[in-house]
């Protein structure tokens, strides 16, 4: 079951559709169903030109050749996922394959060091093998079931810092891994995941990001010495650059506030515009 109302979180779409598996006897419309599911699976929701499409792996998921696994390497193996991805920097390109090819967040430093460890080796394909030929991607899809967004969903023994991670990755059905996300290609989770941070999960629309060091701002004159310090992260406020893409860019702040401002600061933020996504004591 997803954490809250999957309509606000953006998961509705993916808690309301069954995952995609090929059954025997299916027909070409069945197969070809499949295929495009992979394709947006594994390429991030990312638009497929006719022209871009693998035609020789599909020929043979077709015939039978391949099972839907197989066809999920192929896909994740090729040019056309190298050409989209590859080119991000390292931990980016790993978060974005545990996305892709597990359907969730990586749970922990430790992951991401050992796939680290792969690329350091200069093996691109043995980084897509080892998610593919992994107990847990066998356990959740076996051979023939469509890889599917899956980190939203509260589960025994699950990681709560990946939960809360996957909506980092994640903002909703129609977001692809870097068009619909202002990160692009620059690392989400990097820190978060080193430090075991979990985020605060926000509906789709209002857009945070984990700021750097350098944008947080201390208020308050003698907020680290007496009293308790709040953690205040807004978004929500409309970016203010001249030459912006899109007037509804989002931009956010964290500002750390003592106790006795944190009435008058609350009040300020949404007299701005703002959204706080979370409040939380130092």
């Amino acid at each position: 079951m997803p954490f809250g109302p999957a309509s606000r979180l953006g998961v509705s779409l993916f808690d309301e559709t069954p995952p995609i598996e090929r059954v025997p006897g299916g027909s070409n419309e069945d197969a070809e169903t499949i295929i495009k599911a992979v394709y947006r699976q594994v390429l991030g929701n990312a638009y497929v030109m006719e022209s871009e499409r693998l035609a020789v792996p599909e020929s043979q998921f077709k015939r039978g050749e391949l099972s839907v696994r197989e066809f999920v390497r192929a896909v994740a193996k090729s040019d056309l996922y190298l050409s989209r991805f590859a080119d991000c920097p390292r931990y980016r390109f790993i978060e974005l394959n545990f996305r892709h090819l597990l359907g969730r967040a990586p749970n922990s430093y430790e992951e991401m060091k050992a796939h680290s460890a792969i690329l350091d080796a200069g093996d691109f394909g043995a980084e897509i093998d080892s998610y593919i030929d992994s107990d847990e991607y066998q356990s959740v899809f076996g051979e023939n079931i469509v890889p599917y967004i899956r980190g939203y969903k509260t589960e025994a023994i699950s990681h709560m810092v990946g939960f809360t991670h996957t909506f980092q990755l994640v903002r909703g059905a129609s977001t692809s891994s870097l068009k619909a996300d202002l990160a692009g290609k620059t690392p989400k989770l990097n820190s978060l995941v080193i430090n075991a941070t979990p985020t605060p999960v926000v509906p789709p629309g209002t857009t945070f990001r984990n700021p750097p060091v350098g944008a947080r701002v201390r208020l308050g004159v003698g907020a680290s010495e007496g009293g308790k310090v709040f953690r205040i992260e807004v978004t929500g406020y409309r970016s203010k650059a001249v030459n912006r893409i899109s007037q509804f860019r989002r931009s956010n702040q964290v500002y750390l506030v003592p106790f006795d401002k944190l009435s008058e600061e609350y009040q300020r933020i949404h007299k701005q515009g703002g959204v706080i996504a979370s409040i939380t004591p130092v």
